[in-house]
């Protein structure tokens, strides 16, 4: 009952605060203006992490003697790395003098005995913990780059952590992210799309310095798996962990400075792939709960489940992360890129695609053959099995990629990827997996393997290689949907709802420089009407006038050469542009 009501005071005194740190701003002008780099279009107040802060510290002080005795000192830490954002974003202080002061900081929490006991050296365990506090200090100042953004994601990682803590048993710990979510949350109402405030660096840092601290007082209960001891912080701070890593790769390759700001987030990325700001925010909203929610399963989860688990999220984090940096972000990226000949190669050798496709088969391959042993033992895999599966694992690696590529699986592009590709997929997992079997059961004198475990391992690698190179066409469909439009596209109706009307769809949302925002299908098949192609719907002819006049259609694109002039005269006469797909070969 007490963390619910101390939640709420701090909810409603972000509220308040936050609505008079606005009007304070405004009336004195303290905004921040536009920026190229930035993603604010008219001036913004700034100190909305002032409000964050007095929230917080006002309910820290008056829930005081029930928080854990560690808190104080979380607080004294973000108190310091608000003041330092506090004056950054009154004067500027430049990168490194920034990160010098997250590094004093973060060792005198260490100092005084607050540290992550991941290890078994306590030098080790001091460098990651210092490590861990000025990297999630920085991954929360970098994810501040959008509208809602960095306060939800806090909020969401709070209330795992929250849950987290109760689970442990530590009562007083859980006060602290449930009171840091309720100052996040009163805030959000005024930062959420279309923001009337920002919380500056000084709401930024204290949010990321207070969430990272509140981890080093998780107690290690050794009762579960250390693994998942390592991996539920790590889950809990996922995106911002990905974004920062994202960010941090794509300048490091573009020649950029990391300090340097821009539009190469992961928000940034997915509003350019044609969605909308808030539904970009929406969708890493997801992304950070599902990484919560496994954080909670995988607290007493056996170990095997919990890499498998794991894997498989990181595997999923993995492709959106490829797919996000396909997305164009820089505009001089090539002529710094040029400058340096050791990105240059970096980048070159980033290109030689087949060498990454096989690279990541290797892992399927392995991590098909471990899942397929714990589903056919139900998670508890014999010392027995277990000594076969590590024995056996290089050969199912070796024969398995041996067959991909004698079924010529390397021969296609992902982006195009169809069920041709799946078949030949399909038919080189089931030769590895026939190879491997005769092999494997050869060695044991035809005891001992489990004959399920080859089924199961030909039904998901199938899916897992499968997945992965429908991965592009996948994403672009869910992430994207039937937004992957320029902003200035035109509205169009395709006429012909066929082969040719299917061509000139892809063709449309592949390329989104032809700036068409496709409608649906016109097509004279009764039949068709009423069905759906990709998404599209398929009007009558009939139809046609009504969607002209309602969507104020620009043009018509026939997509066949068999629909003949003499229909085509009532589409004249409705004042749009026609044009016709036309493919020959000469």
């Amino acid at each position: 009952m007490r963390l619910v009501v101390a939640s709420l005071l701090t909810f409603a005194a972000g509220l308040g605060l936050t609505a008079l740190v606005r009007l304070i701003s405004t009336r004195f002008n303290l905004l921040k203006a536009p920026r190229d780099d930035r993603w604010n279009l008219k001036p913004t107040p700034v100190f909305g992490g002032v409000a964050i802060y007095l929230a917080f510290a006002a309910v820290f002080l008056l829930f005081q003697q029930h928080l854990p005795p560690g808190a104080r000192l979380i607080l004294f830490g973000g108190t310091l790395l608000f003041l330092t954002g506090l004056v950054d974003d009154l004067i500027s202080i430049k990168p490194p003098v920034k990160l010098v002061i997250q590094l004093i900081v973060s060792a005198t929490v260490v100092y005084f005995g607050r540290r992550l006991q991941w290890t078994g050296s306590d030098a080790f365990n001091i460098f990651i913990t210092i490590c861990w506090l000025v990297g999630m200090t920085n991954a929360i100042n970098l994810l501040d780059n959008m509208d809602g953004l960095a306060a939800g994601i806090v909020a969401i990682a709070c209330a795992f952590m929250t849950a987290t803590f109760l689970l442990n048993g530590q009562i007083q710990e859980a006060l602290l992210p449930a009171v840091l979510a309720g100052a996040a949350l009163g805030f959000l109402v005024f930062n959420f799309n279309p923001a009337s405030i920002f919380m500056g660096d000084c709401g930024s840092m204290f949010l990321g310095f207070t969430l990272g601290g509140m981890a080093l007082l998780s107690s290690n209960d050794r009762t579960r798996n250390l693994t998942s001891v390592l991996i539920t912080p790590v889950l809990i701070m996922l995106i911002p962990i990905f974004d920062t890593t994202l960010v941090a790769i794509s300048r490091k390759l573009s020649g950029r400075p990391l300090s340097q700001g821009g539009r190469d987030h992961t928000s940034h990325r997915l509003v350019a792939l044609g969605i909308s700001e808030r539904r970009a925010v929406l969708l890493l909203y997801i992304l950070s709960a599902a990484a919560g929610v496994l954080a909670l399963l995988v607290r007493d989860t056996r170990i095997e489940f919990v890499v498998a688990l794991v894997a498989v999220f990181t595997m999923i984090l993995f492709f959106i992360g490829l797919y996000l940096s396909k997305v164009r972000v820089y505009e001089d990226g090539d002529e710094a890129l040029l400058n340096n000949t050791v990105l240059r190669a970096m980048v070159g050798f980033s290109y030689k695609r087949r060498f990454f496709e096989i690279g990541l088969d290797v892992v399927l391959i392995a991590l098909a053959y471990h899942v397929a042993y714990l589903l056919r033992f139900e998670g508890g895999i014999p010392e027995l099995q277990m000594g076969i599966f590590l024995q056996t694992l290089p050969l199912v690696i070796a024969i398995q990629m041996a067959c991909q590529l004698l079924g010529n699986v390397y021969g296609g592009l992902w982006r195009y990827a169809s069920v041709s590709d799946l078949l030949t997929i399909g038919k080189s997992v089931i030769a590895g997996a026939f190879v491997s079997a005769l092999v494997i059961f050869g060695m044991y004198n035809w005891t001992g393997p489990s004959r399920a475990v080859f089924i199961i391992d030909v039904l998901l690698l199938i899916s897992f290689l499968g997945a992965s190179r429908l991965s592009f066409r996948l994403l672009r469909s869910i992430i994207v949907g039937k937004s992957e439009t320029s902003p200035d596209a035109r509205p169009v109706l395709i006429y012909g709802a066929g082969d040719g009307g299917e061509l000139l769809l892809r063709e449309i949302r592949n390329n989104p420089e032809h700036h068409y925002a496709p409608l649906g299908f016109i097509d004279d098949d009764e039949t068709k009407v009423g069905k759906v192609i990709h998404g599209y719907r398929i009007y009558s002819v009939r139809e046609l006038g009504r969607l002209v006049e309602d969507h104020d259609v620009v043009a018509i694109l026939i997509s066949t050469e068999k629909v003949p002039e003499t229909k085509l005269e009532h589409v004249k006469q409705l004042g749009v542009v026609l044009a016709r797909l036309r493919i020959s070969i000469e």
